[in-house]
């Protein structure tokens, strides 16, 4: 489903964030990119939902070419992905349950239809009594949990999470990593960035970035 091949990422004329990068994700895998702060995660995995494109090399997404992919098509890329990207932010003006029908209706989806499927997200990952208060009435382990809710009521075939259990204690962190895993047992694939080995027990595989580059070459 994913493939880099000899990908390379430069923010200037002398700052790789990725360097000859070659993988390939197969469909159904759970993928856990491992490695400090800085060592090209985030980038690899922007790169897969068309935020970043390569400067060199090719990067394959379900048959697209990210270089290639024109901006009309991204969307419609996106509409196979579930994003839980650190820079995104809940609507604090509305409730959890808004928030997770706000990515349906705005695809079309009928106000009934979007509130039956974001009622069944919030269920999947046990926040289905909270569905009408607001993300600060949340703890920082719920709103992460918001965050994914949001991220699978689109159906993707794809999971996208950057650092999903950062800045969270050890059980709300294993309760974000289980139920990234409770979708992948149905074959979503997914791929998880983290800098904190403790989670990695949960991985079917794991692909560790040293300094924009992997570590043991190809994957």
């Amino acid at each position: 489903m994913i493939e880099f091949a000899a990908v390379s990422k430069k923010y200037s004329t002398d700052a790789f964030a990725l360097r000859d990068v070659s993988l390939n994700i197969g469909k159904g895998e759970l993928v856990f990119l491992a490695g400090p702060s800085g060592a090209g995660k985030s980038t690899l995995l922007k790169m897969i939902a068309a935020v970043e494109r390569p400067t060199s090399g090719r990067v394959i997404v379900n048959g697209h070419d990210i270089g290639k992919l024109k901006r009309a098509g991204v969307p419609f890329l996106r509409r196979n992905l579930g994003l839980i990207f650190q820079q995104q932010r809940l609507l604090n003006d509305r409730s959890i349950l808004a928030n997770v029908m706000l990515s349906l209706l705005v695809t079309g989806a009928s106000s009934s239809e979007a509130g039956q499927r974001a009622r069944a997200a919030l269920d999947k990952v046990g926040l289905l009594d909270r569905a009408h208060a607001h993300p600060m009435e949340l703890s920082g382990g719920e709103q992460q949990r918001v965050a994914v809710a949001r991220a699978i009521v689109n159906r993707p075939q794809i999971i996208l999470a950057d650092e999903p259990t950062a800045n969270l204690d050890r059980a709300a962190a294993d309760r974000v990593i289980d139920a990234l895993r409770a979708f992948n047992s149905v074959g979503v694939t997914c791929m998880i960035s983290t800098h904190d080995d403790t989670v990695l027990g949960a991985a079917g595989r794991v692909i560790r970035l040293e300094q924009g580059q992997i570590a043991g070459g190809a994957q």
